[in-house]
């Protein structure tokens, strides 16, 4: 590994020299600090499928059945169900920052277990839920 130098400031003195990525150790709590931003992001496009739907469902039923065409097929049904799953991980994550801003969980079992909670409970309320949705609708078309 390469030796990390530190460029000196105006002043002479050299600068801190922070560790980076190729330092640190990949920690879940941290792969899932980055996946909780991504999911926030993807809840911003999702929702602007959201739009479409409604505006769509104001429109008529010639621009509805456009929007339902497309949510029927694999890659409508593919982007749905990533954004059931961005949004419910993105509020387990909410609810993850909430606990540690009370000061619980804080210990590393505790947040470990906090992250473990998050994704698994998004996994399977994305599967809860979709398993209504079909139940709701009478099953898959």
């Amino acid at each position: 590994m390469a030796e990390l130098k530190a460029e000196p400031t105006a002043g002479g003195r050299p600068r801190p020299i922070s560790p980076h990525l190729q330092i640190y150790r990949p920690m879940l709590t941290m792969v899932m600090s980055i996946v909780h931003r991504i999911t926030g992001a993807a809840l911003y496009f999702g929702t602007l499928l959201l739009a479409w739907w409604l505006i769509s469902a104001a429109s008529g039923p010639n621009a509805y059945a456009n929007v339902e065409w497309f949510m029927d097929t694999l890659v409508g049904r593919v982007v749905l169900f990533g954004y059931t799953w961005s949004l419910l991980h993105h509020t387990l994550g909410g609810i993850r920052h909430l606990i540690w801003d009370t000061l619980h969980g804080l210990e590393p079992a505790d947040r470990e277990m906090l992250t473990v909670a998050t994704l698994v409970g998004s996994i399977a309320l994305t599967v809860v839920v979709w398993v209504i949705g079909y139940l709701a609708m009478g099953g898959p078309r």
